[in-house]
């Protein structure tokens, strides 16, 4: 019998190691910037508030994140059609473009962990963790 308080400990304790090595070994940005932009990519355009709370940082914090994007050019704003005083913020091609950038330096060094350390048996047992961590990941949100 599994033992879930544990077997739960482990998975909070190997993924955090596994993010922070993957970050470590192939970050071409910056992590907060890199979250800003993810999110933009998945969500669409935002405002600095709703980034702000979607990624759960302070305002304050999140206007320093994208003032850096802007000046990268990584970002640009727009006119917020709901509010004429406010704006939006967008990813731009640029930024599209060190997003995935970041996103393949990322991916290709996990790719070369795994050839290099892992079995083909190792690999296809590892196959079925992003389904099942993707629901896992799913559980907060559907409670609500």
């Amino acid at each position: 019998m599994v033992d879930r308080v544990q077997l739960a400990e482990q998975l909070r304790t190997s993924i955090g190691r596994f993010v922070r090595a993957t970050r470590s070994q192939a970050d071409t940005v910056a992590p907060p910037l890199a979250a800003t932009m993810g999110l933009l990519d998945r969500v669409g355009d935002a405002s600095i508030a709703s980034l702000a709370q979607q990624r759960g940082v302070r305002h304050q914090s999140q206007s320093r994140t994208v003032k850096e994007l802007e000046t990268l050019e990584y970002l640009a704003r727009r006119e917020d059609p709901q509010d004429r005083r406010g704006f939006l913020v967008t990813l731009t091609e640029r930024g599209r473009a060190a997003l995935e950038r970041d996103r393949a330096a990322r991916r290709d060094w996990v790719a070369q962990a795994m050839d290099a350390l892992l079995t083909a048996d190792e690999q296809a047992q590892l196959s079925a963790l992003p389904q099942l961590l993707d629901r896992l990941s799913d559980y907060g949100s559907e409670q609500e």
